[in-house]
């Protein structure tokens, strides 16, 4: 995502693919966006693992999951990204809302990988962001031998393009790297 109030690129995982993912997906969908946007440049990506809430809570699953993978992360398991989570929406993006609510940690306000519950909730937040704040989406699918593009039928002419530059982005960078 190109968000135009926001200073640097952003991806959502994953707004279209794994409706309910497991612990395990997770940890892959997380590694996977991190190998991408190392691809784009960033050294040591920074991922949010969101919840409802930035504190972990036995009744809520997500902030369960987002602490299991933090440690994983911390554990070698997840490797090439700062992890942290739960982190609230604000708390991933706002170094405002990082300071009002004293939270310390080496991603909260910064992030630049947003690592979402389950499809409903990253689906909802792009289109938001898209809808709402301007944003242009790329969307692909990773994983496989290769990106596959993956647009919604409503996205613009411009999103199909980004959508398509990036995976030629990202097979030309990752054959780069193995060189």
């Amino acid at each position: 995502m190109d968000v135009p109030a926001y200073d640097k690129p952003l991806i959502i995982t994953d707004a279209a693919i794994n409706i309910q993912p497991t612990l395990d997906h997770k940890r892959d969908i997380c590694q996977n966006a991190v190998d991408l946007m190392r691809l784009l440049g960033a050294e040591q990506p920074k991922v949010a693992v969101l919840a409802a809430v930035e504190t972990v809570n036995s009744t809520m699953p997500a902030t369960l999951d987002a602490a299991a993978l933090t440690v994983m992360a911390a554990r070698g398991q997840i490797t090439g990204a700062l992890v942290d989570g739960p982190l609230a929406f604000d708390n991933a993006i706002s170094p405002e809302s990082v300071a009002t609510k004293g939270i310390i940690s080496p991603v909260a306000g910064q992030a630049n990988i947003l690592l979402v519950p389950d499809l409903e909730s990253g689906n909802m937040l792009a289109k938001q962001l898209i809808y709402f704040a301007g944003a242009t989406a790329a969307g692909l699918v990773l994983g496989a031998r290769v990106p596959i593009v993956l647009t919604s039928r409503s996205d613009p002419l411009s999103a199909r393009i980004a959508s398509a530059a990036l995976a030629k982005l990202a097979v030309i960078r990752k054959a780069e790297s193995v060189v």
